[in-house]
């Protein structure tokens, strides 16, 4: 048995509840539930359908993502999140650049790294090498200015925890960002980089060893292994290269607004809805969400 669920932003176009009829009886499911009026509903499936990924595409260009799972514990007891361009909507190290005038360059090593073009490692040290003599106030002043949260982001997190459920933040980014977007959002722990600094300003160089796709992976090992669950109960989210280690051993990893190289190797890929979605496929309704 698998379960069936179809999600659209309300804000750009409804669900239609035709099109989740229309499905369901072409795959011969049982009846729909609405777990959210015109956003998002869900049936079940005796067996993955053969023709599931050109059913995708094509909802794709309808503006509806549709997950397809196998009927395993759907609520997972442990959230490890990607924070930039995840969590988050911005990536900090870009808003940093801009302020310190290389914006443009910085940025297009991020895409090329989060596509996976380049070498994570590599790429995040020649970033914050271009950030050298940064004044570090400038780290509080993007924290305030420039960052929003992506939407969702905090009913998911404080859904999964009313469940039992552990939250972790594990970035490629920088502490200084996680601390605070963890606070507020409700993580029980972040892990990052540590930009260093010196007499108030950035020396250019980051923290050792340097937190990337293995230590996100690592970061899901060592957490289960604490508290004695397995990764078919994690849920993992994340956008860029660096995540699809994380991605690919959780019990349910999705891509989200991923990177097209991430998209292509994800089993899940969440592109309309937000980070709420990753409640509905986990069988959460709205009436459920906590805020």
């Amino acid at each position: 048995m698998h379960f069936v669920t179809l999600i659209a932003n309300p804000t750009v176009r409804p669900l239609d509840a035709a099109l989740v009829t229309a499905l369901r009886d072409a795959w011969g499911g049982g009846e729909a539930t609405w777990l959210s009026p015109d956003e998002a509903a869900e049936f079940t499936i005796p067996a993955l359908a053969e023709n599931a990924e050109t059913v995708w595409s094509d909802l794709q260009a309808q503006g509806v993502d549709i997950v397809i799972r196998p009927d395993e514990p759907r609520r997972k007891r442990m959230l490890l999140a990607d924070m930039d361009s995840t969590m988050i909507q911005q990536e900090c190290i870009d808003e940093l650049a801009d302020e310190a005038g290389v914006g443009p360059r910085v940025a297009d090593i991020t895409a090329r790294a989060m596509n996976g073009e380049l070498d994570f490692e590599g790429a995040l040290i020649e970033r914050v090498g271009l950030l050298r003599d940064l004044d570090e106030a400038v780290i509080g002043k993007v924290l305030e200015s420039r960052i929003n949260f992506m939407p969702g982001g905090r009913e998911l997190v404080q859904t999964m925890k009313a469940n039992g459920a552990y939250a972790a933040l594990v970035s490629g980014g920088f502490t200084a960002f996680t601390a605070r977007v963890a606070e507020a959002l409700g993580f029980d722990e972040n892990r990052a980089n540590t930009l260093l600094a010196e007499d108030g300003r950035l020396t250019g160089d980051v923290g050792r060893p340097i937190l990337g796709r293995e230590a996100k992976v690592q970061a899901l090992e060592e957490i289960t292994r604490r508290f004695g669950i397995s990764e078919a109960d994690v849920l993992a989210v994340g956008d860029g290269a660096n995540d699809l280690g994380m991605i690919q051993r959780a019990g349910t990893g999705v891509a989200l607004h991923a990177k097209p190289s991430v998209q292509a190797e994800a089993k899940i890929r969440i592109n309309h809805g937000d980070l709420t979605a990753l409640l509905f496929i986990q069988g959460y309704a709205r009436s459920e969400f906590v805020t």
